[in-house]
């Protein structure tokens, strides 16, 4: 695969740039959010996409920053619309079976389990339901809507479930506690506008990938993190904003991370509790034995789900 290739097809993401790109558009970084927080010193707007793979390659970093970073920072998620159909043919892909290999080797490079055989087997045909579904989702809870998506890219990149198709966006709102109904009323309704409302400001602030995070503090000043960069970029955003903002300390031994994100790969693992990569398989495939953990694997790496 060519980074040309990578550039022009919003599924081909290029490693390199740890992007997936919507078009050739230059970013505008000099726009202002006026979408303040009044409790929060510093909004994160993250632009992103479920089917996004570049965006699950961030998850490690994401998730490390809420604990060390929560107190001062609140995240907006807004979503992209990455795959709106499948009426094109650029960058070399001719259909979603062009992909298959490409989510193979995103999945190696970020050392984040996914399965591109989803394209083989049961290929979406747009990332627009999955989206207006989270939408849907933040009407009736964001902090369930956040669960939401996480579910949906676990089920989506190591389950290989087509989220496009309502019976499977219907199964993750069950699993993470959203009302079903409710969902399906507001997936047909008011959450359509409110997708529409992000692709619409999306365009205006020049998005043109995923993920794009916007930092900006209470005085409208903006940093910009483009693509998916180590873990010192977010943080480095956040200090140069609001230089003050302290860092909170958090327990990093398995049962109180476990409790706090029920699943959690490898790469999450060694992020989040300080072991070194080379060992934080082995730690996870210790606890599956001795029954604390449940192990899910995939051709391209395991998740650990704990045991309740």
């Amino acid at each position: 695969m060519t980074n040309e290739t990578s550039k022009n097809n919003p599924l081909l993401c290029d490693i390199e740039t740890g992007m997936c790109e919507t078009t050739d558009g230059k970013l505008n970084t000099s726009t202002k959010s006026n979408q303040q927080s009044t409790e929060k010193s510093v909004k994160l707007m993250y632009y992103t996409d479920p089917i996004c793979s570049s965006c699950w390659g961030i998850e490690p970093q994401l998730r490390k920053l809420k604990l060390e970073y929560g107190n001062a920072v609140e995240i907006d998620y807004r979503m992209g619309g990455l795959l709106p159909d499948w009426n094109y043919n650029s960058g070399g892909i001719s259909g979603p079976s062009d992909v298959a290999s490409h989510w193979d080797e995103v999945s190696v490079h970020y050392d984040m389990p996914i399965d591109g055989d989803l394209w083989l087997e049961d290929p979406m045909d747009s990332s627009y339901p999955s989206s207006i579904a989270f939408k849907a989702a933040q009407l009736q809870d964001k902090e369930k809507a956040v669960l939401y998506m996480r579910e949906m890219r676990e089920l989506m990149f190591l389950k290989k479930k087509n989220m496009a198709k309502w019976e499977n966006l219907a199964m993750a709102a069950e699993n993470v506690g959203l009302d079903v109904a409710q969902l399906k009323t507001d997936f047909d309704g008011q959450a359509k506008t409110l997708f529409e409302a992000d692709l619409k400001l999306g365009r205006k602030l020049g998005v043109r990938g995923f993920p794009t995070i916007f930092f900006v503090d209470e005085a409208g000043n903006q940093e910009t993190v483009y693509g998916t960069r180590p873990y010192a970029f977010y943080e480095m955003a956040i200090l140069k904003l609001n230089p003050n903002a302290t860092k909170s300390e958090y327990s990093k031994n398995w049962e109180s991370l476990f409790s706090i994100y029920p699943s959690i790969t490898a790469k999450e693992y060694s992020e989040l509790s300080g072991t070194p990569r080379t060992e934080s398989e082995a730690v996870l495939n210790q606890l599956s034995k001795t029954g604390n953990l449940e192990k899910f694997s995939t051709k391209n790496g395991s998740i650990w789900t704990l045991v309740k």
